[in-house]
This record gives C-alpha cells, sequence and structure tokens, in this order.
C-alpha cells in the first residue's frame, strides 16, 4: 500500500510574486508631469502658497468690486482730510479702511487693492513671451543645429551681455519719441512704460531658458526614440511637438515659476527708480516711490505696499522650489 502524504498546512499557493501589484501598475502607466502634480500636491507648503497667490489674484481680478465694497475709488482725491502741510488728519476708519495717501487724499485701500494689478499682469506677461520665445528658439537650435544654431547661440550671449538697467532706461524714451514726445497726455504715458516694461523684461528673459531647452534638446536628440523618429520619416514639427516636447516640460515649468518673482521684483525696483510704470498707475512701485517722504509721519502709506510685494515675491519663491523639487524625483523635502 502507497503511503499516505498529509501536505503541510501553510498559506494557500497565490498569484506568482513577479506580477507587478496594483499601484506599481499604476504609477508606471502615469507620466512625469502627473507624477510631479501628484508630488507637488502633498507638499504642504505648496499647497498654503498655492492659495496665497490664488488669492493675490483674487484680489487683482475683483479690485473694483474691493474698492466699490469700501465706497471709494483709487482715483478720487479727499483735500478735506489733508492738511495744511499735506498730512492726513484721520487714520484708518470705517470710510478709509487704510486710511488716505498724504498730499492728495487718495484712499489707500484702493490704491492698495488695484496695485495688485500692474504687478501680475506685468510679471505673467513677460514669463510668458519669455517662455514661449525662449522655449521655440532653444528647440529649434538644439534640434537642427548648423547655422541656425550658431546665430541662436550668438543671439542669447549677445542678449545676456547687453546692460539691463540701459535698455530699461531707454525703452520708455524711445516708444516716447515715436507715440507723441513730452506732449503726450499722463494716460499715453502710463500705457507706453507699461508696454515698454513687459518688452524689456522679455527681451532679457528669453535668452537664458533658450540655453537651458538648447542643451536639453541637443541630450534628447540622441536618444533611441528620436532616432526612430527620424527612420519613420516623421516630419520636424512632428518630432519637436511629439516627442521632444513632452520631455521639456520640467524645465520650462521650473523656470517660468522661478522667473515669475523675479518679474515683480523688477517691475518695483524699475518703477522705484522712475523707468517703470508712472502716474496715473496705481502700482505698488508707484507708492513705495511717493511714500519714501513720508515713512515716519504715515508709516501705513508705506508698508502696505512693501508688504504685498514682499509677501507675493516670498510665496512665488517658495512655490517656485516646490515645483523644481516636484519635478525633480531625486529631491526629497
Amino acid at each position: 500500500m502507497d503511503p499516505i502524504v498529509v501536505a503541510a498546512e501553510g498559506p494557500h499557493p497565490g498569484p506568482p510574486t513577479d506580477r507587478p501589484s496594483t499601484a506599481t501598475t499604476a504609477a508606471a502607466g502615469r507620466s512625469p508631469t502627473r507624477m510631479a502634480l501628484g508630488r507637488l500636491r502633498r507638499d504642504r507648503v505648496a499647497m498654503v502658497c498655492v492659495g496665497i497667490v490664488v488669492l493675490f489674484v483674487a484680489v487683482a481680478v475683483f479690485a473694483p468690486v474691493l474698492a466699490a465694497l469700501e465706497g471709494q475709488s483709487p482715483t478720487a482725491l479727499h483735500q478735506d482730510l489733508i492738511d495744511d502741510y499735506g498730512f492726513p488728519t484721520v487714520g484708518p476708519s470705517a470710510e478709509h479702511w487704510f486710511g488716505v495717501e498724504p498730499r492728495l487724499g487718495r484712499d489707500l485701500f484702493a490704491r492698495w487693492v488695484y496695485g495688485a494689478r500692474p504687478s501680475l499682469l506685468v510679471a505673467g506677461a513677460a514669463t510668458l513671451v519669455a517662455t514661449v520665445v525662449g522655449l521655440i528658439a532653444g528647440m529649434l537650435a538644439g534640434f537642427v543645429g548648423g547655422w541656425l544654431d550658431r546665430i541662436v547661440s550668438w543671439l542669447i550671449d549677445l542678449v545676456l551681455s547687453l546692460p539691463y538697467l540701459l535698455f530699461a532706461i531707454a525703452t520708455p524714451a524711445v516708444l516716447l519719441s515715436v507715440t507723441g514726445g513730452a506732449e503726450a497726455p499722463p494716460q499715453q504715458v502710463a500705457r507706453v512704460r507699461f508696454i515698454s516694461l513687459i518688452v524689456v523684461l522679455s527681451f532679457f528673459g528669453w535668452a537664458g531658458l533658450a540655453r537651458l531647452v538648447r542643451g536639453q534638446v541637443l541630450s534628447l536628440r540622441e536618444l533611441d526614440f528620436v532616432a526612430a523618429a527620424a527612420v519613420l520619416g516623421l516630419p520636424t514639427r512632428t518630432v519637436l511637438l511629439r516627442e521632444l516636447l513632452p520631455n521639456l516640460v520640467a524645465p520650462v515649468v521650473v523656470s517660468a515659476s522661478l522667473s515669475l518673482p523675479g518679474y515683480i521684483v523688477a517691475e518695483a525696483g524699475l518703477t522705484f527708480l522712475g523707468v517703470g510704470l508712472t502716474e496715473p498707475t496705481p502700482s505698488w512701485g508707484v507708492t513705495v516711490a511717493a511714500a519714501q517722504n513720508y515713512y515716519r509721519a504715515d508709516p501705513l502709506y508705506l508698508w502696505l505696499p512693501v508688504l504685498g510685494i514682499t509677501t507675493l515675491v516670498l510665496t512665488l519663491s517658495l512655490l517656485g522650489d516646490a515645483v523644481r523639487d516636484a519635478f525633480d524625483p531625486k529631491t526629497h523635502r
């Protein structure tokens, strides 16, 4: 009689251990951009910064609503609230939440909420233009090569060697001489200053990103997937948009997120030096320049725009660092 074999009790045989788990499969099916966004959503500092930035954007968008809620206008003069020496006779009140401006008597709260608009518009427009131009120039130079690469590289070196402050001073004067000269009304002068500031910041901002993108493309075009696309006979536009561009999302997003606070500081600094925005534009930089003579008698006049610029720039800088860390899988915060 054959011996009776009793099977040892233990865990029942399951699926093969080399089969990937559901979490691993889901992670493998996600793009690097989606994985980076997932890491960014788990970053508490980044989410707080996003909330603060959204708050500032909402203040800029709904500035007329906020000013109307207070019942004031950024251009209305309240000379009855100013003494003979130009100083306000009232402080923050129910009618003027932040008080009034020395010498002119304009409402400080209305000027503050409207002042968020130029900073965000100039920085956003300059970031968009510089990113688009730098991305296109860098991709074409790195992928096409040859004479086009030499020309773009020469232009990048030329832009990076030009004196930034000299161009920032000269550009508004040149545009004003073309559009109307010294006889131009204040509204036109303010509009020209606004456009010239975007032009100057964009002109000096695209070169750094173009050099970064060019180096990335020079490395990517030697990889197998680009060579396979060339063997298949895909046109250059398809290779650039479908093969190379998705691999450039990380450096472009990081560069844009770090450039945005820099443009806000540049706008405020140039305006403070008198070569940026000007009256009647209710800019934070204009207010800081006008408040330097009243900071002892009326500290709120100076510190309100300074606090707005500092908070916005610090928040965007922290958000830029978080974006950079999210797109770099080797970084752990």
